[in-house]
Formats: C-alpha cells, sequence, structure tokens
C-alpha cells in the first residue's frame, strides 16, 4: 500500500507493507490474550503515515491479517512477532502506547484531580486528561478528587450556568471514579485570600495600580513597577481596597513579584488576583475579587495533597508559577505531567464557540451532534467503552497529534456489532414487481445464528418500497431484495418506463446481482411501516420509513440500518421515531 506523506512542502512515497500491518496486529494480539481488533492497528498505521483517503482499502487488510494472527496460538503469534522483527521490520517510534508508562516518584497514596471549568459540557477532547487520570488511579489504587475549577473567567470564555450538571453527567457517563465530595472553588475564596494576605505581607506580592498597557511596557523593556516598591503598610491598604464596592473593575490588580528580568515576559510579575463586577452563577456577587488559575491551584494542590498533575502542554507556564509559589512556602512539589493536545481530523470543537450557538438557537441544544460533547456522543451511539479505548490507544506524549475520527468509529464498531439489524427506506419510492409470489420472510434480526436474537417476520405481495437513490439507480440488470427475492429491471427506453419482474426466491450464484434492503408496500403492510427521521453528524436530517419492529426499541438503544450504518434511538413520538446515526 502507497501512501504520499506530506512534510511542509516535501512529499515522497511511504509504503506500509504487509508485515508492518502484520507487526501491529500480533502486538496487539500478545497484548490482549492473543485476540487482536482493528481499531488500535488501525491507529498505529496513522504514526505511520496512514492518510484518510487510504483508509478501506487498509481496513480490508488489516482484517485479513487479523483473522489469520487470531487464528493462532498464542506461542506461535510471539513466534511470528519476533520473526518479522528479525527481518528488519519495526514499531514506529510514534507508536500509539496501549499501556500506560508509570508514573514518577510515586511514594505513598496517589492523589490526582479533575479540574474542568464550567463554561459548557465536556466534549471529547477534554475527556482525554480525566480519562488517563481515572486510569492512573485505577492502577495504583489511589484518590481522584473533583475540582470544579469555577473561579470567574473572561468575558469571551463566562461560566455557564447549566454546565455543573453537564460536566457531572458526563464524567458519570465515562465510568470515572471520583471521590464522593466534589469541590468548588468558588466556595474557597477566604483560603486563597488567607495565603494571599500572608504573602503581600511578606513582600512576596504587590497590588498594582497600572494600566494594562503601562505594565505591558515596563514588562518589554524589563523595568520593576513603582508599586512594587511601595511599603508594607501600603501594600496592606490596596489590598483591603480591593474590595470595597467603589474600586473599580481593573482599578487594582495583585502580582507576584519575580524577576522583570526573566528570560521569559510572559513569566514577569504576572497577575496573581484581579476584580471582577459580574455575577457568578453560584454565588452572585457575594465576592468581587478573584484569583488567577495558578495561584488557586498553587494552594490547593498543597492543601488537597495532590500527589501528581496531569495537564495540557498549554499550561507550562502556569506549572512555573506554581513551582514558584510552593518555593516560597517551602512546600513539596507534585509530579507535573504535560500532555499534548489532539485533534480529530475534520472536527472542530470549542466550548465557548459551542455555548454561543447553543444560546442563539443555531444549535439544538447542549447534545447538538455538531459540539462532539459527551452528551452528544450518548446519544448518537458511542459507547464510553470505545471512547476510553480510543484515548487510551493514544497513550502519553508531550506533542500534538491529529487522528483520524474513522480510528473512533472503528473501536466504537466492536461495541455495536452486536445490535439488531433492521431496515430503513430513506426516500421511499413505490415499485411493482410483476410475477412475484406472496412470500414469507424470516430475516435474522443479527447474521451471528449463536447470539440468538430471533427474525423479523413478513408476508409480502408484488409492492414494495425501496430508496429513492436505489429506485434512480436501477437499470437493466438484475437485483435481490434482500434475505427475499431475485428481480429483474428491463431495459429503459425513453418511450416506455421501466418495468420489474420476478425471477427467483432463493439466492442464484450464477446471477450477478446487486443487493437492496427494502419494505413491504402492499396494502396489508404498507402502513405498519413505521415513519423515522435520522439526525446525521453536521445536525441534517434525513426521513423515511423504517420496519415496524423498530417500535420495539428501548429510548438509547442501538440498531444497524442495513445499508446505511448504526444508529441510536433518541426519541419516540406517536407518529415517528427519531434516531441519531452514530458511523457507518
Amino acid at each position: 500500500m502507497k501512501i504520499k506523506k506530506e512534510d511542509g512542502k516535501k512529499s515522497e512515497n511511504f509504503e506500509i507493507s504487509r508485515n508492518k500491518i502484520k507487526l501491529y496486529a500480533l502486538e496487539n494480539a500478545l497484548a490482549h490474550k492473543g485476540k487482536a481488533v482493528s481499531g488500535p492497528v488501525l491507529n498505529a498505521l496513522f504514526a505511520e503515515g496512514l492518510k484518510k483517503e487510504n483508509i478501506g482499502k487498509a481496513g480490508i487488510l488489516i482484517r485479513e491479517v487479523i483473522d489469520e494472527i487470531n487464528s493462532l496460538s498464542i506461542e506461535e503469534q510471539q513466534n511470528e512477532f519476533d520473526s518479522i522483527q528479525k527481518a528488519g521490520e519495526k514499531i514506529s517510534k510514534r507508536e500509539v502506547r496501549e499501556s500506560l508508562p508509570p508514573l514518577p516518584n510515586v511514594n505513598g497514596k496517589v492523589v490526582m484531580r479533575l479540574a474542568p471549568f464550567p463554561s459548557g459540557p465536556l466534549h471529547i477532547g477534554n475527556a482525554r486528561p480525566y480519562i488517563l487520570n481515572d486510569e492512573y488511579v485505577k492502577n495504583y489504587k489511589g484518590k481522584l478528587i473533583l475540582v470544579i475549577d469555577d473561579t470567574i473567567s473572561s468575558e469571551e470564555k463566562p461560566i455557564e450556568p447549566e454546565s455543573y450538571d453537564l460536566i457531572k453527567e458526563g464524567f458519570d457517563w465515562l465510568k470515572i471514579n471520583y471521590d464522593k465530595k466534589i469541590i468548588y472553588k468558588s466556595d474557597r475564596l477566604k483560603i486563597y485570600y488567607a495565603y494571599a494576605g500572608e504573602l503581600i505581607k511578606k513582600g512576596y506580592m504587590y497590588v498594582c495600580s497600572c494600566s494594562k498597557e503601562e505594565f505591558q511596557e515596563l514588562r518589554k523593556q524589563g523595568k520593576e513597577c513603582p508599586c512594587r516598591h511601595l511599603p508594607r503598610e501600603e501594600q496592606e491598604k490596596r489590598w483591603k481596597k480591593m474590595f470595597l464596592s467603589e474600586t473599580k473593575q481593573g482599578e487594582l490588580v495583585v502580582r507576584l513579584k519575580t524577576s522583570m528580568q526573566h528570560e521569559n515576559p510572559a513569566f514577569r510579575d504576572r497577575v496573581m488576583f484581579r476584580i471582577s463586577d459580574r455575577m457568578h452563577p453560584k454565588i452572585g456577587k457575594k465576592y468581587k475579587v478573584w484569583p488567577l488559575l495558578e495561584f488557586s491551584w498553587a494552594i490547593d494542590d498543597h492543601l488537597l495533597g495532590i500527589t501528581h498533575i496531569l495537564r495540557g502542554i498549554d499550561l507550562m507556564m502556569e506549572t512555573e508559577v506554581e513551582k514558584f509559589i510552593w518555593n516560597i512556602f517551602h512546600w513539596s512539589h507534585p509530579e507535573v505531567i504535560h500532555i499534548g493536545f489532539f485533534k480529530i481530523e475534520g472536527v472542530k470543537i470549542s466550548k465557548s464557540k459551542g455555548a454561543k450557538e447553543v444560546h442563539s438557537g443555531d444549535y439544538i441544544g447542549w447534545n447538538d451532534p455538531r459540539l462532539w460533547s459527551l452528551q452528544s456522543l450518548r446519544d448518537r451511539g458511542i459507547k464510553p467503552e470505545a471512547i476510553r479505548e480510543f484515548i487510551l490507544n493514544m497513550g502519553i506524549t508531550k506533542t500534538n497529534s491529529t487522528v483520524a475520527v474513522d480510528v473512533l468509529y472503528a473501536i466504537n464498531k466492536k461495541y455495536l456489532e452486536k445490535s439488531p439489524r433492521y431496515f430503513f427506506v430513506s426516500e421511499p419510492v413505490k415499485i411493482h414487481i410483476s410475477g412475484a409470489p406472496e412470500l414469507e420472510a424470516n430475516i435474522p434480526l443479527h447474521p451471528d445464528e449463536f447470539l440468538e436474537m430471533g427474525f423479523r417476520k413478513y408476508k409480502t405481495g408484488q409492492d414494495f418500497f425501496i430508496s429513492k437513490k436505489d429506485c434512480d439507480f436501477l437499470d437493466y440488470g438484475d437485483y435481490r431484495l434482500m434475505h427475499l427475492l431475485n428481480f429483474r429491471c428491463e431495459k429503459i427506453s425513453m418511450m416506455k418506463p421501466r418495468y420489474f419482474h420476478f425471477l427467483s426466491e432463493e439466492p442464484q450464484p450464477e446471477l450477478k446481482v446487486r443487493f437492496l434492503h427494502w419494505l413491504p408496500a402492499d396494502k396489508l403492510n404498507e402502513f405498519k411501516n413505521v415513519k423515522v427521521f435520522v439526525r446525521m453528524p453536521d445536525n441534517s436530517v434525513i426521513s423515511g420509513l423504517g420496519e415496524k419492529y423498530l417500535i420495539d426499541m428501548k429510548k438509547g438503544g442501538t440498531a444497524q440500518f442495513e445499508r446505511f450504518g448504526f444508529v441510536s434511538l433518541y426519541k419516540k413520538t406517536k407518529n415517528h421515531l427519531e434516531f441519531w446515526f452514530a458511523h457507518s
């Protein structure tokens, strides 16, 4: 399989050999008691340079290789793995880990924390650090603390009141096992004030009255702010003034004394507290002086006994500031592990942007499929186990990465494969098949007979619904209504409409047929079909008819619409069923 791999302006032909695929599949099998699955192998091939347009061909080859490998004993798999490596085939250094590396410096009980900011529901990007935290705590039998980081933020990224419940709902759905006592930072302001007062009194922080523009110029020149050298009494007076109603937003801020000659200008005397007159959804206007992220976490990570912190590489500066504060108090440092971000190819995720579109009515709600929130993924039929497996397959890395959404879908398909199967006919068109006898169709709910799901049973005549797409395609040739009969479409002429006539009931290998799904349209069955709407990931809606048996499905249940894809039942009404599309 040859793939064009791009690196800036340069490109080269990049070949993934069958042995390379086999190597990854064998490694996966050996890690899972001799049974390989396709998702991690496909994910690993993206690290080797696989492009989205080659997924289909790669998937076929992966399945062939996995079938071959899973037929071997574990001993035979290990011998094959060693043989391929000895021949010179190696696993890429960019390999996606299937197990997490050990935490550094574990001494005693591991305590980690979840730190969501409530600007909207959790989305799949947020899920990564939270799942990793949960896995580590499980591995070390430690403690995981949920801290809602609800300090006042910028006006561009406000707290969304619904987020408190949405975040908890998302964690519970992912089966993240956090401590029962949830901590809210908005309840801890007096604690932060006490430590701030101590640092101001001891001269480690000062209250600055410079405008933002004035201080930016001082920072650029590496000059100290005049406010920095005011006496302690004046600093404490200013600190108290920040809490008075007449002191306006932006008039005073608290800065941490670092060094105005620090090599990174952003580290120079950073703001630790500021005034905000905005309403807080949980505590109203009880407080107006709010800490910034690095100050509140420097205090809380110590007081809560956090031993290991897992956070994004975008917070490396905040980590350095926290360490600076820990050193002032002579506190021990938790171990901090920074991880890179990941993007899903073709998917744009933004909590703040999504919030605006929910409020404007452009999105149908916090579960709009375009949001990629955990609620939307749940309603589409994406399983939490699949998301966890998807995240863990990426492992821990400081570099940013892009993953094709098909990797997630390949993993999720494994969890949906036992879903019952039904016919859904989009934009139905009625056709008449002349000569078709009355037949009794016994269609299995699943092709795997060992699942013993039973059958859908129909008595049919000569009228059927097929999709408009299929109907438009019909040309001279032979076709088969799945599980029912073969028919022929006579040649189309300008003067005569198409004519369909019955050929046979049983499959005939000598006939080169195209398979079509269908629904009965004779007078006895036509009105037993169910009106169905399917909401797609882009929020478009496809309408059509579904089997009468769909009415027995429970809300949240998943099914496979044959020749269409996997769906989840979102809503049942007297007049129709609404499904959400997961993937093909």
